[in-house]
């Protein structure tokens, strides 16, 4: 099982990096915001290179996620081995993740295989609610929040809409996850820089520290040596200048490898540089 669902994956992910580069998938929105930001990563990443990334996570997410399901719930058990893949806890991160167990905000990215941090927190013992817009159709939707976004029966996606239930999450003591990357539209939005550019961030950290000011704030990624291992890390940022920080820390991951960054492939800078999309002749 082990070596179809390896094998499954690859040739998912060649697959689907052919069509989508043929098709130009997001190529224009990938370019415009690659140029904005260039002068902060002295570079324009590579949109191959992305696709290549991102179909490469789709397939793992589709054909061996359940791993990540599997792992230990001792941080003292890591680094282990799990279907021909090695698993370790950063240096300094048990700490942080330890916290966590008594919940907390987790601000989180389109960065890597962003989607199996989930899982593997929920294997730590750490009560994760992430916060996720529904996907259509409607069928996909099921599959993520009743398979994917699941352990051992255990949902951690939630469709919380209201400041009034994300409140009540933090009260429940439950970790309360926000993919904090994406362009916010919304009246109550707040200024901020990222990569050097004019942002606006989603209010709601700032509205939830608000109410409840002793709330820790913390940040994980997925960081992957060579083909085989995963390394997990968690840091605590400041509460007092939450976006701010969140801005700087996924700023520092993305000048160190930009293709694994798939917020180029949304429109992060839509609010503050509305120009840059008119390449695709609409905003």
């Amino acid at each position: 099982m082990f070596f179809k669902g390896r094998i499954a994956a690859a040739v998912f992910a060649r697959v689907a990096y052919t069509v989508l580069k043929l098709a130009g998938w997001k190529r224009k929105t990938f370019l415009a915001n690659a140029k904005h930001v260039s002068s902060a990563l002295n570079c324009i990443p590579d949109y191959d290179k992305l696709l290549k990334n991102l179909t490469r996570h789709a397939g793992e997410l589709l054909f061996r996620f359940g791993m990540f399901k599997r792992l230990p719930a001792a941080l003292s058990a890591y680094p282990c081995r799990v279907d021909g893949w090695n698993f370790d806890i950063a240096e300094g991160s048990a700490e942080v993740l330890d916290k966590m167990r008594g919940g907390g905000i987790f601000l989180t990215a389109h960065y890597g295989n962003y989607e199996a941090i989930g899982p593997w927190l929920c294997c730590l013992g750490i009560p994760l609610k992430a916060s996720y817009i529904p996907v259509k159709p409607a069928w996909l939707n099921r599959i993520l929040e009743g398979r994917i976004r699941a352990v051992d029966g255990y949902r951690y996606s939630v469709d919380a809409r209201t400041p009034r239930e994300f409140l009540r999450l933090l009260d429940e003591g439950k970790l309360f996850c926000l993919l904090a990357d994406q362009d916010s539209r919304i009246p109550s939005a707040t200024d901020g820089i990222f990569l050097g550019k004019p942002v606006c961030n989603n209010p709601l950290p700032e509205f939830l520290l608000k109410h409840r000011p002793e709330t820790p704030v913390f940040v994980c990624w997925m960081e992957e040596r060579g083909n085989a291992t995963k390394v997990l890390h968690a840091v605590e940022i400041q509460r007092e200048s939450v976006m701010e920080s969140y801005n700087e820390w996924l700023g520092e991951r993305i000048a160190q490898n930009p293709t694994l960054w798939y917020g180029f492939t949304h429109r992060r800078f839509m609010s503050k540089a509305p120009e840059r999309y008119e390449v695709d002749g609409r905003k």
